[in-house]
């Protein structure tokens, strides 16, 4: 059973989920529905609000050996994302909280406001050992609340402080309020930053990533960041067929002109809930092209809505998949970009953090 947002499952301005489905391990269901009653002929229906809960985390470094992820090691200052991306893959992480995946993601949030404390905990343990820590994978480590929160800032600092190198990922123009931290990592070869884009048409964007920076503010933080010798990586992710598949050798033109220089991208995934979160979102927004998404993603899927796999789960499989992989191969040698990312940050530098703020024995 689903919840819907808004009037007749409409989506709330400034939202992605136009729904509110109960997460995969509620026993119960529920089912709203609108009567009329408490509402005068007119009125717009109450918009969701968002709500930050404040958490002190036991732990902040999560660790992984996929082998489609050149990273090992990933932090997010939050969990759910307030910038609402329907189609993101972590919204599934909420039915964990017991929270829905749908409009839950985007507006009950959680801010790790002792992230930098673990971290230089983390960092100063005798066994630690200096690998690449990726920061804003499962939720953007710019979106919206962080410009109160500042808890990427935070992590950052400590960072410059022990020359521990970093990725950042975002779709958020904020990061510029960084520069002066991400410069000084920059210069030892400590850091890596990735715009995502998933479109350079406003008028998809506002839709599909309703509270992040538009494309062309995107393009301005990659020049900026640029311009402060930063090294830019740009992200097509998701490429979603026959709504934003045809913009790939647009979008990578336009970020090498703003001064990106790696490459990467991804197929549209729909891991559990977010399928229906997408579906809902598609009708919605974009029906006439529904029916055509759904099929062509099947197509790349193996008939499924999502591949699961390791190897085919992130680029899909059969001709089409092949055809976009050869599309971005091409793309990236016209346009002069380089398809790595994480390889290369130095990790030679680090120096842990002492413990309980005494300083160490022996150096």
């Amino acid at each position: 059973m689903k919840t819907t947002a808004g009037n007749h499952g409409e989506a709330a301005k400034g939202r992605g989920a136009t729904i509110n489905l109960e997460g995969r391990f509620e026993k119960l269901s529920r089912e709203a529905a609108d009567d009329g009653w408490f509402q005068e002929p007119g009125d717009e229906p109450a918009k969701p609000k968002t709500v930050i809960a404040i958490e002190r985390a036991k732990s902040i470094i999560s660790r992984n050996d996929s082998p489609d992820i050149g990273f090992s090691q990933s932090l997010n200052p939050y969990r759910g994302c307030g910038i609402g991306c329907p189609y993101c893959y972590a919204r599934p992480s909420h039915a964990y909280l017991g929270l829905s995946p749908g409009l839950d993601w985007e507006t009950r949030l959680t801010a790790k406001t002792n992230a930098a404390e673990l971290l230089r905990e983390e960092l100063a343990k005798p066994g630690y050992r200096c690998e690449t820590i990726v920061i804003g994978v499962n939720t953007d480590a710019y979106q919206p609340i962080e410009r109160e929160y500042r808890i990427t800032r935070s992590i950052l600092e400590v960072a410059v402080e022990t020359r521990h190198p970093v990725g950042l990922i975002s779709k958020s123009a904020l990061i510029e309020r960084d520069i002066d931290l991400i410069q000084d990592l920059a210069r030892d070869r400590l850091v890596s930053v990735t715009i995502t884009i998933v479109t350079l048409d406003h008028g998809i964007s506002r839709h599909l990533e309703p509270r992040s920076s538009a494309p062309a503010r995107r393009l301005v933080a990659m020049r900026r960041l640029k311009d402060a010798g930063i090294p830019v990586h740009v992200n097509v992710a998701p490429v979603i067929p026959f709504l934003t598949d045809s913009e790939l050798e647009s979008i990578l033109e336009a970020s090498a002109e703003a001064g990106a220089s790696t490459a990467s991208y991804t197929l549209l995934r729909l891991p559990w809930e977010v399928k229906d979160v997408f579906k809902a979102w598609l009708e919605e927004r974009f029906p006439l092209k529904a029916a055509h998404v759904m099929s062509r993603v099947h197509e790349m899927r193996g008939g499924r809505d999502n591949d699961p796999n390791f190897g085919s789960r992130m680029k899909g499989q059969g001709l089409w998949a092949e055809l976009l992989r050869q599309r971005f191969a091409k793309g990236c040698e016209r346009f002069g970009l380089n398809q790595e990312r994480w390889e290369g940050l130095n990790t030679s530098l680090f120096k842990a953090p002492s413990r309980h703020g005494q300083g160490q024995l022996f150096s």
